[in-house]
């Protein structure tokens, strides 16, 4: 009787220090949930992307709308000539009697006597969200509907903060639909040159050497002055988007075949030659998954370098064209030092830039440690 208790015993407590074996997605996901920048990446991309997706229900002013050109940041406080209140207000940027001694025009300043209540959910412009449902409803605005400019106006006297949530669409459009043309090209291709190798494989990449021999910059703005005037705004960013795309799937094509190369000598590949698997097979089953990795962490590491080759060639006037918005093109405003000198906050989208880099670089490095943490 002894003996059956003892193995009994043995029994339940194997059964309970026995753990599950789990995916590679799974062991993946478990040591990038333990980043910080990681998840911080993570946070910021999936904002980005619902700002990006909802814009006009984020933007508190028609993108499009003019009132004073370069209007200082709307004054937000929590205390007004009352005291303090639990509900923000905002005093409205009027003009001052006093001129500036270098433009002659009018001091523009906050009117301490007429704050207006910050409420979410108010009614503004109307809008169709997503060009289907008739919507006037935004996340932040003023009780009395009257103008909210959080960051200031630009030349024209549109708000910049819209501009900058509508940009966010174009420039992020532009930045994933160019990835996403580049990650099935260069993986593509290289895996079926390093699989195929040989003479093929020696011929593609002496091609491959020649579009990275390309000097990258002279070439975007020779193919984008490529574009007539006239030609749609559509038509104007896919060619951008083909162009960025055409440029840029030879560095990963050229690392993914040397990952191709190397997961061909292995033993259970071999093996799987060996019993007569047929290359699409062994391509999708083998190579491909373990090739996966590396292309996504190339992928969330290759974004941030298409956002800002967008806002630079946006701001040099090559990559979108009015009436659309970006963030390149919203930066064409901060051309010259006399404006910047006046007028700082015109610098504001360079902002979103900013964490629009970071957080798809956060979110890479996550990626690149849980991917491969040795």
């Amino acid at each position: 009787m002894t003996t059956t208790h003892e193995g009994e015993d043995a029994d339940a407590r194997l059964s309970t220090t026995t753990t599950h074996s789990q995916s590679y997605p799974a062991l993946v996901w478990r040591r990038f949930r333990k980043s910080v920048p990681g998840m911080l990446g993570l946070t910021l991309v999936s904002l980005l992307l619902v700002i990006a997706i909802f814009a006009e229900f984020f933007a508190p002013m028609d993108p499009n709308a003019s009132t004073s050109s370069f209007n200082p940041p709307a004054k937000i406080s929590f205390f007004t000539k009352d005291g303090f209140t639990l509900r923000p207000v905002a005093y409205p940027i009027v003009e001052t009697e006093q001129l500036d001694p270098i433009t002659f025009q009018p001091i523009v300043g906050p009117d301490y006597e007429n704050p207006r209540r910050i409420v979410f959910f108010a009614d503004g412009w109307d809008y169709h969200l997503w060009g289907l449902i008739p919507m006037n409803t935004h996340l932040i605005g003023v009780e009395d509907g009257s103008p909210l400019h959080i960051l200031g106006t630009d030349k024209l006297g549109r708000d910049i903060l819209s501009r900058g949530i509508i940009g966010s669409r174009i420039s992020l459009i532009i930045a994933l639909t160019s990835i996403t043309l580049i990650t099935i090209a260069g993986t593509l291709l290289g895996i079926t040159s390093g699989y195929i190798g040989g003479r093929f494989d020696l011929w593609f990449q002496r091609f491959v050497e020649i579009v990275l021999a390309f000097p990258q910059l002279p070439l975007y703005l020779t193919l984008t002055t490529l574009i007539p005037v006239t030609a749609p705004s559509s038509v104007f960013i896919a060619f951008v988007i083909l162009v960025i795309a055409g440029l840029g799937w030879a560095q990963l094509s050229r690392e993914v075949r040397s990952k191709t190369m190397a997961m061909a000598r292995v033993d259970y590949v071999r093996a799987a030659v060996a019993v007569g698997s047929s290359d699409r097979r062994i391509i999708t089953r083998h190579i491909l998954p373990n090739v996966l990795s590396h292309v996504i962490v190339s992928v969330t590491l290759g974004i941030p370098a298409i956002v800002l080759l967008e806002s630079f060639l946006g701001y040099l006037g090559f990559a979108v064209k009015p009436p659309l918005i970006s963030w390149g093109l919203m930066l064409q405003d901060a051309g010259t030092f006399s404006v910047l000198g006046s007028y700082p906050w015109i610098l504001s989208p360079v902002g979103f830039v900013l964490l629009a880099v970071f957080a798809f670089n956060a979110l890479g490095d996550g990626l690149r440690d849980a991917v491969d943490p040795y």
